[in-house]
């Protein structure tokens, strides 16, 4: 199946079969970046090297992400130059690649796009793993001059403001979290969240809905039909989206930007594990 023309910007995204026809490209770097961290040693898409968002994107003291000088040392040694085009998969139809992408845009590296379906319709269609890990030459990434937090990342101040501002909230949790009736997603365990509900004034809009059973997105109509037509959103309108940690909504984030072309989207990433723990924020339940 092909990329649909009608996405704002359908270059963002490259099939399986674009890929297997790829796989030596030197202009490339295919990422595997997964919630089961234990998946790219069991097989991944020949050349790939992966990236873990806990591991390799996190700051392992205070709760943030690591500074330029640690992404441009993760850069070169997975052999990334500004120039390199690098290709996000992984599973749980590609929220957490969405979410390794999201923090390379932080730091502001251009060349991005996701395969589309991820890993699961990779091995669907039967198409080559192996264990092999590769090897790639060092290189020397500039440090960025900065992380585009003002940009494209909210935080509870922000998200604050945008809920009195009643101003756009995009809620991607399960309709289970959202309505206060857990706060943790479904099968899996408590994090530790001492509220449940949601940021008043947000609509419940589940990731998932812009994908299909096989893992890829659905089609430019049918997301506009979902933010646009249902939801009423407008390409210029400021956006916030959030989720528990900041990985479904980065998700959510990539179809606002990429696909449908709203350019002031942000993600706030402190979502409902800061938000549904801090002393008096405002929360809202529903029935």
């Amino acid at each position: 199946m092909s990329i649909d023309s009608n996405y704002a910007h359908p270059d963002a995204l490259v099939t399986t079969s674009w890929m297997a026809d790829h796989l030596k490209d030197p202009g490339i770097r295919i990422i595997e970046s997964n919630e089961d961290i234990l998946l790219y040693d069991m097989g991944h898409v020949p050349g790939a090297v992966h990236i873990d968002w806990q591991r390799d994107l996190q700051d392992h003291t205070i709760r943030d992400y690591i500074q330029p000088e640690a992404f441009a040392a993760l850069c070169s040694k997975n052999g990334i130059t500004p120039e390199t085009t690098c290709i996000f998969y992984g599973d749980k139809s590609n929220w957490w690649s969405c979410y390794a992408l999201w923090v390379f845009r932080l730091f502001g590296h251009e060349k991005v796009k996701i395969m589309d379906g991820g890993r699961d319709k990779w091995i669907e269609e039967g198409r080559p793993l192996t264990r092999e890990v590769p090897h790639y030459e060092k290189t020397a990434y500039p440090v960025p001059s900065k992380r585009r937090d003002a940009e494209i990342r909210a935080f509870y101040d922000d998200a604050l403001a945008q809920s009195r501002g009643k101003l756009p909230l995009i809620d991607v949790r399960s309709p289970g979290e959202f309505k206060g009736l857990v706060t943790h997603m479904p099968e899996y365990p408590q994090e530790g969240v001492l509220r449940g509900g949601h940021i008043p004034g947000a609509h419940g809009i589940p990731w998932k809905q812009a994908v299909n059973n096989d893992a890829t997105f659905k089609t430019a109509e049918e997301l506009r039909k979902i933010y646009q037509t249902d939801l009423g959103l407008k390409p210029d309108d400021q956006i916030i989206a959030y989720c528990r940690i900041g990985e479904r909504s980065s998700h959510t984030w990539f179809v606002l930007n990429y696909l449908l072309g709203f350019d002031k989207v942000r993600n706030y990433d402190g979502s409902w594990t800061e938000w549904g723990n801090r002393v008096g924020a405002p929360i809202e339940k529903s029935l």
